[in-house]
């Protein structure tokens, strides 16, 4: 135990000595790009998703839906993105008229006009009366459009708002480190398909748990034990975790890493490693630690993992 205590004093002194993720090294993600003037951090999405979609993808990514507080930034943000996504003409913003009709307010209850608000000529103008979310154009302009429609979009992050979990080396406060396997894990309550789960923890900069030995099963279990005593609403398979790894089509099972699954059948539910059923091509893990398979539109909790980064990256592209 104090050999372990010393690991991650050691690991804690290293990251926060070399860590590229504090903000005097101006760094959040390696996706976004920093912009000096306005302060903040920002990305743009090419894979479309409804405005409600665009909200969350920023969310899961420890980022919000822009808007521009200003002209100042929005011009900042125009000439980046110009650079950065010149075929790109239109992108989503956190600007709504969802919760009263005809009152345009940011994501964070601004009115719109307390805020950088150019319209295109003519617009709001509420085409066909489902127009209640906002575009940025290239252009610079905004413009009204349906909140199901899907559109590129923009998430931000701005330099004050930025927090660093030291031990994992990442943004994401909500994941813990473990001494035992030296690897940061966040245990997800929202229930989740297989596919789905896997697209939370890739947002995340993570993925799903893989599973190798039985000192991380062990700590698994005792890691997602919390589960059990929260009351946590749908219908989900209550008692399993989607876990990282699946049977591709014409392909052997295989880990969301790409390598064979493990073959110690002491892992595995009742000794027994996967077998081929059609029904069944995504893996899990039980709440006892055991491994088993499960059908892939399953919904469930899930646990994502992260290896534990200690390189710093080479000095991050600025946009003045």
């Amino acid at each position: 135990m104090f050999t372990k205590t010393l690991l991650v004093y050691f690991i804690v002194y290293i990251l926060s000595d070399f860590s590229y993720g504090q903000r005097d090294k101006k760094f959040f993600r390696t996706d976004y790009d920093y912009i000096e003037t306005t302060k903040g951090f920002y990305k743009i999405h090419t894979s479309e998703q409804t405005w409600a979609g665009a909200k969350r993808v920023c969310a899961l990514e420890g980022a919000s839906l822009f808007y521009a507080e200003n002209r100042a930034e929005a011009n900042a943000v125009i000439s980046w993105w110009k650079t950065v996504q010149p075929n790109v003409g239109w992108a989503f913003v956190g600007i709504s008229d969802i919760i009263t009709e005809g009152i345009f307010e940011t994501i964070d209850g601004k009115l719109v006009s307390e805020v950088y608000n150019q319209w295109q000529r003519g617009e709001p103008n509420d085409l066909h009366g489902d127009e209640d979310c906002v575009h940025l154009k290239l252009s610079g302009d905004l413009n009204d459009y349906r909140c199901d429609g899907e559109s590129y979009f923009i998430c931000k992050k701005s330099l004050a708002s930025l927090e660093w979990n030291d031990l994992c080396n990442m943004p994401q406060l909500g994941y813990t480190f473990s001494e035992d396997t030296g690897k940061c894990y966040k245990l997800h309550t929202t229930p989740l398909n297989w596919t789905e789960a896997d697209t939370v923890c890739r947002t995340e900069q993570s993925h799903l748990a893989v599973i190798n030995e039985k000192l991380e099963a062990d700590y698994l279990a005792n890691f997602t034990k919390s589960a059990s005593r929260r009351r946590i609403k749908g219908d989900y398979l209550k008692g399993i975790f989607h876990a990282g790894f699946q049977k591709k089509l014409y392909e052997d099972w295989q880990t969301v890493r790409g390598t064979p699954i493990s073959s110690d059948a002491s892992l595995w539910w009742d000794n027994h490693l996967p077998t081929e059923d059609q029904h069944k091509q995504c893996g899990s893990m039980f709440y006892t630690g055991s491994l088993n398979i499960v059908n892939c539109a399953t919904k469930s909790l899930f646990i994502c993992e992260r290896e534990v980064d200690t390189e710093t990256l080479g000095e991050e592209e600025y946009y003045e």
